[in-house]
């Protein structure tokens, strides 16, 4: 499926990289599906979570693993009525500034995906979690 992107522009979408979101992003309602695209270049930690309705709406994902202050967070009960049974991938919507340096991460609600059955949502986590946690500190310890 050929779809437009904020970021790449034209691009050829394999079902495998598309997935619906049961319960969408929150502020943005009216969007259930999206694919995950990589930048070889920049690795596999970060990736685009591009909307396939709407080529402006795009977010940078930062993987859990750059987060080195111990983020483990208890999935909410529930889950699995979202996104299915098995493993799931947890990813962290950031917040690019225009200077780098003060780029955020929501460690409060992240974005979970299970490529098994194509599902994703975003959850709310019970834990005390900031919603704009530094993405620079996590950068140097890394």
């Amino acid at each position: 499926m050929k779809v437009q992107t904020r970021d790449f522009g034209e691009l050829e979408i394999e079902s495998g990289q598309m997935l619906h979101f049961r319960q969408p992003l929150f502020g943005f309602d009216a969007y259930h599906h999206y694919a995950v695209l990589h930048d070889p270049d920049l690795g596999m930690d970060i990736a685009w979570l591009q909307s396939l309705e709407e080529a402006d709406l795009c977010f940078v994902l930062v993987s859990t693993q750059v987060v080195q202050s111990g983020y483990q967070p208890q999935m909410p009960a529930g889950l699995e009525s979202l996104v299915g049974e098995g493993e799931y991938e947890c990813w962290l919507i950031a917040v690019v500034q225009e200077d780098f340096t003060q780029s955020t991460i929501n460690l409060k609600s992240p974005v979970v995906i299970n490529w098994k059955t194509g599902f994703g949502a975003q959850v709310i986590l019970e834990g005390d979690y900031p919603v704009r946690y530094p993405l620079m500190e996590e950068a140097a310890s890394c």
